[in-house]
Parts: structure tokens; sequence; C-alpha cells
């Protein structure tokens, strides 16, 4: 399975979720709401979660093996770094809402 589309939404530099983004496998399955927050440790990808109960979430899809979840989360990470230089160089037209 391989990634072939990642598009990055809402970028914010106030508070702790910075973007939302979607990641297209093989040009046929989309995964939406993969957020990028800005934790204790750095940034960090959390999986489309709901709410379940007081407080908890539980994932929505997520990936199985540590190996795709890497891959995942060097793809958006790529793709946020490289919509966040076009936005300091003034081209707003990168961000999808």
């Amino acid at each position: 399975m391989e990634i072939t589309d990642v598009r990055i939404r809402r970028v914010s530099d106030e508070g702790k979720m910075k973007a939302v983004a979607s990641v297209t496998f093989d040009s046929e399955f989309v995964v939406h709401d993969i957020k990028i927050i800005d934790g204790q440790n750095g940034l960090f990808v959390a999986m489309p979660s709901r709410k379940i109960g007081e407080g908890d979430y539980r994932d929505i899809a997520h990936p199985l093996l540590s190996e795709t979840r890497t891959k995942i989360k060097n793809a958006i990470f790529a793709e946020y770094n490289r919509v966040l230089e076009e936005v300091d160089n003034g081209d707003d037209e990168t961000i999808n809402d």
C-alpha cells in the first residue's frame, strides 16, 4: 500500500492542534481528520478518533504496524513542513480548506 496524496488543512499557530491532514492510499482509499498536535515532546500525529465516555477517545482508523505508522507520519510531516514554508513565503493558496 502506497501513500499517493497528503493534504493539509487548517494550519494554525494558535493552540495545540496545528493542522488536520487527509491521507490517500493507492489513489483508492482516504483517511480524513488525522491531527497534527504540538505535545510536550514536540509535534505528533493523532489518528482520527471519537469520544467514548467521559474524556476517553478511541481511534476510528489506525495502522497495525509501527512501520506503517512511521510511513504515514513521515509523509504528513513532509507535507506539513512544505505547506508551512509556502505560507511563510506568502503563498496562502497551498492550504486546502
